[in-house]
């Protein structure tokens, strides 16, 4: 009996602990329900729904004359909520949707594709990706008009997801340069150091968490729109940075060399119009755009024989020379202290003026002037450095700039080679821009500009901010130096050397250097070459240096080897630009406007002018072989002939002769953007005929 009390026992407490827990969970259940339920819900929801950052479109980069460089394209990945759609829109439609599917991503059969979102709407999924791969803006609009999708994200679920992709039409052009910026917001160029203003600002949208933890985005009232980021409208101008690669591009791959650099600046406002770097790549791959060595630390080097052109400043603005003069440079050798100063002539010059000292680049006799003039106050020299600011950095609008480097009169690594050495460009570091600063000052009649390359800041015709030539100092010299120094500079091309270069056309001005490049503590036989300059030299409007680095071969001097190049680049913008081009391009045999018997007629639309010429009663004939329909005038035998004029094909035609209406017509046919001045009939166009088009190019014409 004892036992059968004991066990009833057991089960009683057994079950009145089940029923207290029981009743704990239920307790439990309904506090929840009633008393913590909007706590919970609010967890539920911040875990379930959240604001997130939607990102602003990127603005777009522009050249000067508004060619995009880069903007960015949306592409969209398409995803689809299956349960949206009602059963019937649903059925109905699901076949020609698989269907379509696999036509254009040819990567599933329909059936899989069918299969996949049939499935997906069985399981309550909300969110399928279709597929990877996104796609662009005019195959979305065309998708949207499928079965299904062509009732909307709210009654056929589908979703586009936009994502942006920076875009460059010209491609690598100038790369550097625009520049990169990747998603630690770290990168290079235009890109980089403008993206404050690029970035736009971002804003904010309700999305949903759903199954596999993706985010749906969910309308609400509180997205916060994205703000746009500004265009950026540089100073570069496409035809000018496509020359300048090239011509670079090709020197280094005759000679072998392991980079370049090359800037195109206008002299008057300090614009820059070209910035080309090229680098070899490893492998054998040719070359590529893989730092700015125009402005960076790594473009920090020893300027060789261009920085003459600062002792020369020196030397004349002290008084104490006379270009006319004679001066003794031996037989090409002069010891200072333990070292020798050496000549590249073997031999050396002799007795030689020091304007012809200039010319010929003669090592000995710049270092002997500058030693006798401020061995015994070398801080003077230095001054110069100083006053004309190369010793700082400049202040350019791209980020990384290197900072110049000269030593002190007085401080620890000052010797007495040290003076002599520097007068030609050894023992400090300059950039390629610097340099070029200092020669822009002399070809803008000593007034010395900051370079830019960026000139505004904008949203549509909305400017945030505009960037003004700024003028960093009045004149660097006097008058009488800087003509001094503008003819030496001119007398390097007519006489020394860089004549390899002088053409009848019109004049360069500009210095060669060649610096035996310094590794591992010791000169060795590989050259950093150099040229440094501006033209038209007598009213000069562009300056340029041009920089190839270690280039192999015979002759490996900045005359033989990067002169040419900016020989070929200034001819090519001498022939484009119509300011500077004063001869005009080849006359055409037009009908006489000075007689009785023809009217004067140019150039234009065969139909148009036999229909005039019919009407006046005027002889022409037209033997029209090819089918073209533009045509320019001769006279013979007092009729006019009619020869054809080939502004078809797909090269810049000749538009010489006609009309702004019919001139227009054919050049934006073209896919070329025109600009022009003056009135009546074309007389000149920028870019020559038959030369390759390139899409939105800028071409100049003046009327006349």
């Amino acid at each position: 009996m004892n036992i059968k009390r004991s066990i009833v026992l057991r089960v009683r407490i057994a079950f009145i602990l089940v029923f207290l827990f029981a009743g704990l969970i239920f307790y439990r259940i309904a506090h929840l329900q009633f008393v913590e339920g909007e706590k919970w819900q609010a967890k539920s929801e911040s875990l379930n729904f959240q604001f997130r950052q939607v990102s602003a479109t990127r603005g777009n980069i522009y050249a000067g004359d508004g060619s995009l460089l880069s903007t960015s394209l949306p592409f969209y990945r398409v995803v689809i909520d299956p349960a949206v759609a009602k059963e019937e829109v649903f059925s109905k439609g699901i076949d020609s949707l698989a269907y379509l599917l696999s036509s254009f991503y040819k990567d599933k059969s329909a059936d899989s594709y069918k299969r996949a979102i049939k499935d997906a709407r069985a399981d309550g999924k909300r969110y399928l990706i279709l597929n990877r791969k996104q796609v662009g803006y005019q195959d979305m609009q065309a998708m949207s008009k499928w079965p299904i999708f062509r009732n909307g994200r709210n009654s056929g679920g589908i979703i586009f997801e936009k994502v942006e992709k920076r875009y460059r039409p010209f491609n690598d052009l100038a790369n550097r340069t625009v520049g990169y910026i990747n998603e630690d917001k770290y990168g290079a160029g235009i890109e980089y150091s403008f993206n404050e203003y690029l970035e736009g600002k971002n804003g904010k949208a309700l999305f949903q968490r759903i199954a596999g933890g993706s985010w749906k985005p969910v309308f609400d009232a509180e997205d916060i729109k994205p703000d746009d980021g500004f265009d950026i409208l540089t100073t570069l101008d496409v035809n000018i940075q496509d020359v300048a690669e090239s011509a670079l591009l090709r020197q280094l791959t005759n000679k072998d060399a392991e980079f370049g650099s090359v800037i195109v600046m206008e002299v008057a406002t300090g614009k820059i119009k070209a910035i080309a770097n090229l680098q070899k790549n490893g492998g054998g791959r040719g070359y590529g755009e893989n730092y700015n060595y125009a402005i960076g630390d790594q473009g920090l080097t020893e300027p060789g024989s261009t920085f003459k052109l600062l002792s020369m400043l020196a030397l004349l603005e002290e008084g104490k020379i006379n270009l006319d003069e004679a001066i003794d440079t031996g037989n090409g050798t002069f010891r200072f202290y333990d070292r020798v100063m050496r000549d590249a002539k073997n031999g050396g010059y002799g007795v030689i003026s020091i304007r012809e000292a200039f010319e010929k680049s003669s090592n000995v006799a710049i270092s002997k002037l500058v030693e006798e003039n401020f061995g015994h106050q070398p801080k003077k020299f230095v001054s110069y450095i100083q006053k004309v600011g190369l010793d700082q950095p400049i202040g350019f609008q791209l980020k990384g700039e290197g900072a110049p480097y000269f030593k002190t009169p007085g401080e620890k690594y000052w010797y007495g080679t040290t003076l002599p050495w520097m007068s030609i460009g050894y023992e400090s570091k300059l950039t390629p821009m610097h340099t070029l600063m200092l020669y822009n000052a002399v070809a803008n009649g000593g007034k010395m500009v900051k370079p830019m390359i960026v000139q505004a800041i904008a949203r549509g015709n909305q400017v945030e901010k505009s960037f003004e030539t700024e003028v960093l100092r009045k004149s660097i010299a006097s008058e009488k130096t800087i003509k001094q120094l503008q003819g030496l500079l001119q007398g390097v091309v007519d006489n020394g050397t860089a004549k390899n270069i002088h053409n009848s056309d019109y004049k360069i001005a500009g210095k060669t250097g060649t610096a035996q490049k310094l590794i591992d503590g010791r000169y060795t036989q590989r050259y950093y070459t150099s040229f440094a300059g501006y033209f038209p030299a007598d009213n000069p409007k562009y300056s340029a240096i041009v920089i190839i680095d270690s280039p192999k071969g015979f002759n490996a001097y900045g005359g033989d080897v990067s002169a040419p190049v900016f020989k070929e680049i200034a001819d090519k913008i001498y022939a484009q630009d119509l300011q500077i081009n004063v001869k005009s391009q080849p006359k055409f045999q037009y009908a006489d406007s000075n007689t009785d018997e023809f009217p004067f007629i140019q150039a234009g639309k065969f139909d148009e002018l036999q229909m005039l010429c019919n009407k006046f009663g005027i002889s022409n004939h037209y033997n029209n072989d090819g089918g073209e329909s533009w045509v320019k005038s001769t006279v013979s035998n007092k009729s006019i002939q009619w020869k054809a004029n080939k502004v078809e094909s797909p090269t810049v035609p000749d538009v010489s002769g006609l009309s702004l209406r019919d001139a227009l017509y054919v050049l934006e046919n073209k896919g070329l953007r025109v600009v022009y001045e003056g009135k009546g009939r074309v007389k000149n166009q920028s870019m020559s005929a038959g030369s390759t088009v390139h899409q939105n190019t800028v071409i100049k014409l003046v009327l006349g």
